[in-house]
C-alpha cells in the first residue's frame, strides 16, 4: 500500500501543478454557473485518456522493450516521446508564467501588468537554465513532493473558505453567475483549451524503472480518481463566488475569490502558488530533458538537454499566460492522441479499436482548434 501511494504522488504532483490555481476563472469565462458540468466532462475525457496510457503500459510496453512491436508502433511510439518533449517545452513556460502572475497580483495591482509579468517569468526561466548548467537540477527534485504536499494544503484550506462562504451566502440567497452567451463551437474549443489542467496521469508510464506495471497502472487511475473527485468539488463549492469575478478573464482570479472567501486565504493562495509552479516547473524541465536524452540516444546529453528546454520556454515568456495554457492543452492532446492510435493499433476487440479511435478524433480536434478564454 505504501509503494502505491509513494508510485500515485508522481501522477498526483503533476495533475495539480497549475490545474486548480486558473481553472475556476477559465470555466467562469466559459460556461458560467454551468462550470460543474464542464468540469465532470473534461475529467471524464482525461480518464478515457488515461485508460489508453494504461492498456499501453500493459500491452505497448513489453513489446517495445523486447523489439516486438511493429514498425508503425514504434513510429507512433518515437513520434508522442517528441510530441511530450514540445508539450513539456510549452508547460515549464506555463507554470512560471502562472508562478509571475500570482506573485505580482499578490504584491500590488501596480505590479500585476503584462510587462512585468513577462519579464518576471523571463527571468526565471533564464535563472533554472544557469542553475541546470551549472549545478544540475537533480537536487532540486524533492521540492516536487513539497510543491504537492503544499498544493493539497491551500486546497482544503480552499475548500474550508469556499464552504463556509457558501453555506452562508444560502442563507441570504446564492447570487450565481451570468453564463456568456456562446455557441457550442466556442464552449468545446474553449474546454479543449483546458486539457492541461488534467495532464500528468501519463507520468505513471515512466516510472518503469522504480515500479513494476501494476503498480505503475494502479497509480495512474488512483491520481486521476483523485484528482477528478478534488477538481469537480473545488469548482462546485467556488461557482458561487464567481458572481464577483469580471470580463475579460484574468488567470490569477483566484486571489479575488479567496479575498471574497476569507481575507486570510489570499497571502497563503500566493505562496502555494509560487512554490508549486516552481516545483512543477523543475519537475517538467528534469521530464524533457530526459525524454530529449532518450529519444536522441544520448547524442544530447541531460546538461545541454536541459538549455534547450529552458531555451523553448523562454521563446514563449512573453506570450499571455491563458494563450499559453491552450497552447499546451493543444500540445498534451497532440500526445495523447498518438498514445491512442498505439493503443489502437494493438487493440484485439472491435469494441477496443472505437473506442480509442474516437477519443483520437476528439484529440485531434482538441490539438487542432483549441483556444484561450478571453
Amino acid at each position: 500500500m505504501k509503494k502505491l501511494i509513494i508510485a500515485t504522488s508522481t501522477p498526483l504532483a503533476s495533475i495539480f501543478g497549475s490545474g486548480f490555481l486558473v481553472i475556476v476563472p477559465v470555466l467562469h469565462g466559459a460556461v458560467g454557473k454551468y462550470a460543474v458540468l464542464a468540469m465532470v466532462g473534461v475529467c471524464v475525457l482525461a480518464y478515457c485518456v488515461g485508460h489508453a496510457i494504461r492498456f499501453n503500459i500493459r500491452h505497448a510496453e513489453p513489446l517495445l522493450e523486447n523489439d516486438e512491436a511493429s514498425r508503425r508502433t514504434k513510429r507512433l511510439e518515437r513520434s508522442s516521446d517528441l510530441a511530450l518533449v514540445g508539450a513539456y517545452v510549452i508547460s515549464v513556460c506555463l507554470y512560471i508564467n502562472i508562478l509571475a502572475s500570482f506573485l505580482l497580483g499578490g504584491l500590488s495591482k501596480q505590479a500585476d501588468t503584462p510587462f512585468y509579468k513577462h519579464l518576471l517569468t523571463a527571468v526565471i526561466i533564464l535563472g533554472i537554465a544557469v542553475f541546470a548548467y551549472f549545478k544540475g537540477l537533480k537536487m532540486l527534485e524533492r521540492l516536487e513532493a513539497v510543491g504537492l504536499w503544499v498544493s493539497l494544503l491551500i486546497v482544503v484550506l480552499m475548500f474550508v473558505g469556499f464552504g463556509v462562504f457558501d453555506l452562508e451566502a444560502a442563507a441570504s440567497g446564492i447570487h450565481w453567475p451570468r453564463t456568456p452567451r456562446r455557441s457550442w463551437w466556442e464552449i468545446l474549443t474553449i474546454l479543449g483549451g483546458t486539457l492541461i489542467v488534467v495532464q500528468g496521469f501519463e507520468t505513471s508510464r515512466y516510472l518503469g524503472e522504480q515500479y513494476d506495471e501494476a503498480t505503475r497502472i494502479q497509480s495512474c487511475r488512483l491520481s486521476q480518481i483523485i484528482s477528478s473527485v478534488v477538481y469537480i468539488v473545488f469548482v462546485a463549492l467556488a461557482t458561487p463566488l464567481m458572481y464577483h469575478l469580471t470580463r475579460p478573464v484574468k488567470d490569477n482570479e483566484l486571489i479575488v475569490l479567496a479575498g471574497q472567501a476569507s481575507v486570510y486565504l489570499p497571502i497563503p493562495l500566493v505562496c502555494a502558488a509560487v512554490l508549486s509552479q516552481f516545483s512543477a516547473a523543475l519537475a517538467d524541465t528534469l521530464g524533457g530533458s530526459g525524454n530529449v536524452v532518450e529519444a536522441t540516444h544520448e547524442h544530447v546529453s541531460a546538461l545541454h538537454a536541459n538549455l534547450l528546454i529552458c531555451a523553448g520556454a523562454l521563446v514563449l515568456a512573453f506570450f499571455p499566460t491563458l494563450t499559453i495554457l491552450a497552447l499546451a492543452s493543444r500540445a498534451f492532446a497532440f500526445y495523447y492522441m498518438l498514445q491512442c492510435l498505439i493503443a489502437f493499433s494493438l487493440s484485439k476487440t472491435l469494441f477496443q479499436k472505437v473506442f480509442f479511435l474516437l477519443i483520437a478524433l476528439v484529440l485531434a480536434f482538441i490539438t487542432l482548434f483549441a483556444v484561450p478564454v478571453e
